[in-house]
């Protein structure tokens, strides 16, 4: 419990964080977001579970994503691996990645259904975490209603496809994925449960 509320604590004063994060533009984001269309959709909500909503995601949070993406190409074990997104990502300047991001961040994200069966645990591990694993409430960084705080660059996890949380959160409790700011994370993932991992997942689905 004493981690839990440590752990909290931290999330907490990071997300004092100046709100100061400047804007790219999405007017001039749009013209470049047809090639992200195929995947990702014209709005950024995805009809594919295997490829991530961007839509409504926070602007802070994709420019860092597009950034590691590029290190993680360059460098083996550093950044975000993924071949087809850091081949894509290659070639874009800073600037029409700050312009993709503002644009995907002002879209609105498409929310789902949550499955019964997950929500009871989705809604306790989201809100209350869980004490005996050390597992903190997910709400504390990600916010009550799952948007996330962009100057902090906290992910919104609104709507996101649950398939596609579950890949993450594994993906985390593993370290295969490692481009989170100080290891946070895989800290909280790898305490998780499979049976918590897929209840939330569900849960944040329908989360708004």
């Amino acid at each position: 419990m004493k981690k839990v509320a440590v752990l909290a604590l931290l999330f907490g004063s990071s997300m004092m964080v100046s709100s100061s994060v400047e804007a790219g533009d999405v007017t001039a984001g749009a013209q470049k977001a047809a090639q992200c269309a195929a995947c990702h959709g014209k709005d950024g909500n995805s009809i594919n579970a295997q490829w991530p909503k961007l839509a409504g995601q926070n602007e802070k949070y994709l420019l860092k994503q597009i950034k590691d993406f590029r290190l993680g190409a360059k460098e083996a074990g550093k950044g975000r691996a993924g071949a087809q997104m850091a081949g894509l990502w290659g070639n874009v300047s800073e600037e029409d990645a700050e312009n993709l991001s503002a644009f995907f961040a002002a879209q609105q994200t498409q929310l789902g259904a949550v499955n019964k069966d997950m929500l009871e645990l989705g809604k306790t591990i989201y809100f209350q975490g869980d004490a005996e694993r050390g597992v903190p409430a997910c709400s504390a960084c990600h916010g009550a209603s799952g948007k996330g705080l962009n100057a902090a660059g906290y992910p919104a996890v609104s709507g996101q496809f649950p398939e596609y949380a579950v890949k993450q959160l594994k993906a985390f409790a593993s370290a295969e994925r490692n481009n989170d700011d100080n290891g946070v994370m895989r800290d909280i993932a790898v305490r998780m449960s499979d049976k918590q991992i897929e209840a939330v997942a569900n849960f944040m689905l329908g989360l708004h």
